[in-house]
């Protein structure tokens, strides 16, 4: 049988629509064989998935997402074959959640300063047990009709320099990837080209993300072209950091990123999940 990764994806525990079961589930029936939960900033979702990954044969790899900065940017790290009970990255994980809660409330008073009252009330209800994400105020403003998509929410309110937009302070780069990699894990730079990165600054995040312990960097993700693949791959060979693959899969609403839909890993490029054992 033919192995179908995707080491990239987000149920409702952060700002996915499906719950964990759910979203195994829907990895099962496109084909995936290895799936990772890659939650933002939380590994709450990973015992569900867990029983229904055993129930359907699929191997599940315990991940996380962490939100972190370095010179004043943030940058994703994603964690690969963790070990959620690892006490400093439990501890990280409840204080990201104070963090992510902190961030909603100053969200939600600049947008009742717009004259859209009930976001914080909503965001909660809506993420429930789960980290509290931008998403969240996404699909608010959505379903209110202040935006007609969820990215015009984004481009209108909740994108850096927007008028709900607030500054947050995470985790240090390095520190997030001592605490995957002293979990056990393997710590990936997620979709690296979203961060619109100068050749130069691209240089020197890879150089710091290589030397605090870095061994991964994500080179397909579901929106990349050709021409893309082949620049993230020319930095996993230069920089000798093996390359993953995942969908980025948030909700069945965007056609065009679908759960184990994604371009093959280039062949010079050493697979992340030979790393995993």
């Amino acid at each position: 049988m033919t192995e179908l990764y995707d080491l990239h994806c987000h149920s409702t525990a952060s700002d996915g629509a499906l719950s964990p079961t759910e979203l195994v589930q829907r990895a099962y029936q496109q084909g995936v064989t290895s799936l990772a939960l890659t939650d933002h900033d939380t590994t709450t979702g990973l015992p569900e998935a867990r029983l229904c990954a055993a129930a359907t044969g699929i191997k599940l790899i315990a991940g996380i997402e962490l939100s972190t900065n370095w010179q004043n940017k943030c940058f994703h790290i994603i964690g690969l074959g963790i070990d959620p009970d690892y006490e400093p990255l439990a501890q990280a994980t409840h204080s990201l959640q104070s963090i992510r809660l902190e961030r909603a409330e100053k969200i939600a008073l600049k947008l009742e300063k717009k004259h859209i009252p009930g976001a914080l009330e909503a965001v909660k209800k809506a993420a429930g047990d789960g980290m509290i994400t931008r998403t969240h105020f996404a699909d608010f403003l959505l379903s209110q009709n202040h935006v007609s998509t969820q990215q015009e929410a984004f481009d209108r309110y909740l994108a850096k320099g927007k008028p709900a937009y607030v500054s947050t302070s995470w985790a240090e780069l390095e520190l997030a990837v001592d605490w995957i990699t002293g979990s056990g894990g393997i710590a990936v730079l997620a979709h690296p080209l979203r961060y619109k990165l100068t050749a130069n600054w691209m240089k020197r995040l890879l150089t710091v993300f290589k030397d605090a312990g870095g061994q991964g960097i994500e080179v397909i993700t579901a929106r990349n072209n050709a021409d893309e693949i082949r620049l993230v791959a020319n930095y996993a060979a230069r920089y000798e950091l093996a390359g993953s693959v995942g969908s980025d899969f948030h909700s069945a609403v965007n056609q065009w990123v679908e759960l184990g839909r994604l371009a093959p890993l280039p062949r010079n490029i050493k697979p992340v999940w030979e790393l995993l054992g």
